[in-house]
């Protein structure tokens, strides 16, 4: 709609335009200013010497003449633009919006209608609707533009295009938004006078100025037109005679020719047999042109990154493609109890709103139960959800489309529509359910996507957290060897002994106890980041012999071994390589001999770490390397879940890792690890590949070792 028009309703409504007002007003538009200028030195108005300035022009014709033009000439200046209005003949149309927008304004003076001037524009406007249908649909409706417009118009209209003229003209109107009943005038000016004996002035007066100009000749229909402005029928005569040189003058000032108006013939509408063509083709070409819509569509929801971009492409898609005036999507809740609003930036109280989903939860909980779109009509008995809906979409009626993918409703986009267009979307349900169904589609996908994440994330959190429990577990190792070495080391110094290898120990577990802190981040180790290298290269081989003495060595020299507890090993006469980080084994050793002195208690008993030979399993050398004590076995319970964490009856948040990480070091140095265990104690047989080149040499009598 023109600008200036819009302003000019504006302060005709305040009634506050005086004629500096207009000035400014019309000033704006050097169109317009020059159209004013043009007719106030017309040979009509012109008196004395040229009005050069605007505002004594606008004085020279008057106030009424003044809002006359501009709302004439921005109609047509607008609707001119039209598509394919060039090449169709406008002189009968326009005379007939003329003579009807002049009936109008005299008819709201008559009967008290204040607003005069917007009667003349709804006279003006009337029959846009013919434009546009002649702009929508120019082939269907080429022959029918001339038509009589009468009862039998409308309904061809209905047939051949789903929309009357008066239909689409009050769409038109609407979308300028304006605080009028100037659409509902142009929307019933083919209704029953009977019909609007009670309703608003302006859609009176707009349908008794349509019969006075379009049927003159129907007594009937004059007659009960007057009435419904309270006219007598015999002054209808008189004000069409002056309406009618008032359109004469309005013409020449607005340089519209009229001339052979009356000439245009006007025959009754019918349905073309080339409009109609053939219904399959008809109905062939709606199914592609859906199909292709259907597919960018679904191509433009791919594209959207998030849930919440998607939502908003959808409404916004909707809105385009359907004409909502809103639209807002309800999705079901985890509990599928319930439809719950979706916020955005222009609603944040919708999330606070939800449908139950049950039979008596209205059209919209309809439209998710049965998977078929629903309408709501305001005016009907509606439940209060729905009721809501219409408010906070500012609309007068509700379409509801389900979301519905693989069988499933996913939630419900619910438009705001004007309750005339109502029939026009049951038309469209097939196309209205497929939009439904690539929303769905690409909703489900991002809700996939989000749980997929979300898994991922808790994932990632759990192995976090179980590597964290992991390097605790083993850091306590580290740490009460350096507790106990500090106490050594302390008694060492009050005797002024030597503490050179107590230093060295106290180092090197220090080091061990930030390798393994590293190693927390490191999730490619089979031991949930334990592994003892520190991330660096793995050594070529360890000395399954010098790492035991090394272990040995710590125990003896902390006092963790009580001396009831004898602790002996066996690696004499074979080759003691394996292939492997000796960090790694040591690690492996630790927790076995710390395990093993816990389990034979105060009774006390023997520990032996031996090297029991190579052995072969499946094509690969293997030394096999035992750690055996003498306690009182495990039970079943525990030695069916044995190298998995469980709950432990040690003290202690960590307790019950230690064999879990045991195994997991295990794997890292590509062995095996099992376990025998009975009343007379229990041996960890462990599998590790030997050194490239091993041997099996005669074994040599076991060395043990006195009490620790």
């Amino acid at each position: 709609m023109p600008q200036i028009l819009i302003k000019l309703l504006a302060h005709l409504q305040a009634d506050d335009l005086g004629m500096a007002e207009l000035a400014k007003l019309v000033a704006k538009d050097a169109g317009m200013t020059g159209k004013i200028l043009t007719v106030a030195n017309s040979s009509a108005y012109h008196r004395s010497g040229r009005q050069a300035d605007l505002e004594q022009a606008m004085m020279a014709l008057g106030t009424d003449m003044i809002k006359i033009l501009v709302i004439s000439e921005s109609v047509f200046q607008t609707f001119n633009r039209f598509p394919h209005s060039g090449a169709t003949d406008l002189r009968a149309f326009w005379k007939n919006s003329l003579t009807s927008a002049v009936l109008a304004r005299e008819l709201a003076r008559r009967i008290g209608y204040a607003q005069s001037d917007e009667a003349y524009l709804a006279g003006l406007l009337h029959n846009v609707g013919r434009l546009a249908l002649l702009a929508a649909a120019p082939r269907e409706y080429a022959f029918n533009f001339t038509a009589r417009d009468d009862a039998d118009l409308c309904a061809v209209e209905e047939r051949t295009l789903q929309i009357t003229h008066v239909e689409a003209g009050a769409w038109l109107i609407e979308r300028w938004q304006l605080d009028s009943f100037l659409a509902d005038s142009v929307l019933y000016h083919h209704e029953p006078s009977e019909r609007l004996e009670a309703a608003h002035p302006l859609i009176r007066l707009v349908r008794t100025a349509h019969v006075l100009s379009t049927h003159a000749d129907d007594a009937r229909q004059v007659l009960e037109a007057c009435a419904l402005c309270g006219i007598d029928p015999d002054e209808a005569g008189d004000m069409l005679t002056a309406a009618a040189r008032q359109v004469e003058k309005s013409a020449i000032h607005l340089d519209i020719d009229l001339e052979g108006a009356d000439d245009v013939p006007a025959p009754s509408a019918q349905a073309q047999v080339q409009a109609a063509a053939d219904p399959v083709q008809q109905r062939l070409d709606e199914e592609m042109r859906n199909l292709v819509l259907v597919s960018e569509i679904g191509q433009t929801f791919a594209r959207q990154t998030g849930e919440g971009d998607l939502l908003e492409s959808v409404t916004r898609s909707a809105r385009i493609l359907f004409d909502f005036e809103n639209a807002v999507v309800l999705l079901e809740n985890q509990a599928g109890q319930a439809l719950v609003g979706v916020p955005d930036a222009g609603r944040q109280r919708i999330g606070g709103f939800a449908i139950p989903l049950a039979r008596n939860g209205g059209a919209v909980a309809r439209a998710a139960l049965e998977r078929r779109m629903s309408l709501v009509r305001r005016g009907a008995p509606l439940a209060l959800p729905e009721e809501q809906l219409l408010r906070m979409l500012g609309a007068e009626s509700l379409v509801c489309v389900p979301l519905v993918s693989g069988g499933r409703c996913l939630g419900v986009l619910v438009g705001g529509v004007a309750g005339w267009q109502l029939a026009a979307y049951q038309k469209r349900e097939r196309f209205l359910q497929s939009f439904g169904a690539q929303a769905a589609s690409a909703l489900e996908n991002a809700m996939a996507a989000r749980n997929r994440t979300r898994r991922q994330l808790a994932s990632m959190a759990e192995e976090y957290r179980e590597a964290s429990r992991r390097v605790a577990h083993e850091v306590n190792n580290p740490l009460a060897i350096i507790k106990n070495y500090l106490s050594v080391l302390d008694s060492k110094l009050e005797r002024q002994e030597s503490v050179g290898s107590e230093l060295s120990v106290l180092h090197d577990e220090i080091d061990r106890v930030g390798q393994l802190i590293n190693g927390l981040g490191d999730s490619g180790t089979g031991a949930g980041g334990l592994g003892a290298g520190g991330g660096g290269a793995m050594a070529a081989f360890a000395d399954v012999a010098r790492v035991a003495d090394d272990v040995l060595r710590l125990f003896r020299g902390t006092g963790f071994v009580p001396s009831n507890v004898d602790i002996a090993t066996s690696f004499g006469g074979h080759d003691n390589r394996v292939a492997g980080d000796p960090d790694t084994l040591r690690q492996i050793l630790v927790n076995l001999v710390k395990n093993a002195v816990e389990a034979l208690g105060a009774h006390g008993g023997r520990i032996e770490i031996a090297n029991r030979g190579h052995v072969t399993r499946e094509r690969r050398l293997y030394l096999e390397l035992a750690v055996a004590d003498t306690g009182p076995g495990l039970p079943p319970a525990v030695l069916a879940n044995l190298f998995s964490p469980v709950a432990s009856t040690k003290e202690g948040p960590h307790r019950g890792l230690g064999l879990s990480i045991v195994h997991g070091l295990v794997k890292q140095l590509d062995g095996h690890i099992a376990c025998r265990s009975g009343k007379t104690g229990t041996s960890f047989d462990i599998l590790l590949p030997a050194h490239a080149g091993a041997g099996a040499p005669a074994a040599l009598p076991a060395r043990a070792l006195g009490p620790a």
